[in-house]
């Protein structure tokens, strides 16, 4: 305190990181001791929770993070950066563009599929069977928030997101291996089953729901989880704006010019 007023080093306070000239401390390791030692992975994990991960726990959160990179310009955080770039802005502002279009419809489904999957833990850690959990959680979920179940079904990929199943197998080896519970990965196979029986068709497990298994059995927040989404679909923004970049073109709409529009006013 300086005359009454705070001192300007309480201004930020943080937990992160500790800096002064030639000295970085990342969470209490000095940055030096991490590069070339801890894999990007667990340097994430590091930095956003400040938690170390184990090599095998680091291994089921790379997989969710490269499962989730890109799904092709038709998603709109791609097609936003790719606009974006043929407006003459920089890669930077690209990756900006798409970023911002991770919102609760896109880009937000797995961070609520993990809501799920944590009410129907919390239900089964309070007695409730994992039957009696799913189905109450379901029905709660549709009645408050969406007819639609996050994590479930696909537009594109109608029978079977080819992510999902290899992602649930990393987490049932690790499973196996201690290294992980196995509940989220059961919620959700009970979840994709319940979901069947009501619709009489399978809705299987997709990527948003198949990465809240991972995030969940790590013990990511809900929120933080679609932060770390963002992260992930951030390699396809930045790839997809740096290739229409090398293409060229210039204020690309998101259809040809010769399409038109549908006008519907006066």
């Amino acid at each position: 305190m300086t005359d009454g007023r705070p001192d300007p080093g309480d201004w930020w306070r943080t937990s992160i990181i500790d800096t002064e000239p030639g000295r970085i401390v990342i969470r209490g390791r000095p940055v030096e001791e991490l590069i070339g030692t801890w894999t990007f992975a667990q340097v994430i994990w590091l930095m956003t929770t400040g938690e170390e991960l184990t090599a095998a726990r680091a291994k089921l959160l790379e997989a969710a993070l490269v499962a989730a990179v890109d799904h092709g310009p038709h998603a709109p955080s791609i097609a936003a950066a790719r606009m974006a770039i043929t407006c003459g802005v920089g890669i930077n502002n690209a990756l900006a563009s798409g970023v911002n279009m991770l919102g609760d419809v896109h880009g937000g489904a797995g961070e609520q599929a993990l809501e799920l999957f944590t009410e129907i833990s919390e239900a089964m850690e309070g007695g409730r069977s994992a039957e009696v959990a799913v189905a109450e959680g379901l029905d709660r979920w549709q009645r408050e928030r969406t007819a639609y179940v996050p994590g479930y079904g696909h537009r594109f990929h109608k029978s079977l997101d080819p992510r999902a199943l290899p992602l649930l197998g990393l987490v049932d080896e690790a499973a196996e291996a201690g290294d992980v519970i196995g509940r989220h990965a059961k919620i959700a196979r009970s979840v994709e089953k319940a979901l069947a029986d009501e619709k009489g068709r399978p809705v299987p497990l997709n990527i948003d729901g198949a990465t809240a298994v991972i995030f969940g059995e790590l013990g990511c927040p809900p929120a933080l989880a679609r932060g770390l989404f963002c992260l992930s679909r951030s390699v396809g923004i930045v790839a997809h704006a740096w290739e229409q970049s090398v293409q060229g073109g210039r204020n690309k709409g998101p259809v040809p010019p010769e399409y038109g529009l549908t006008y519907d006013g006066p």
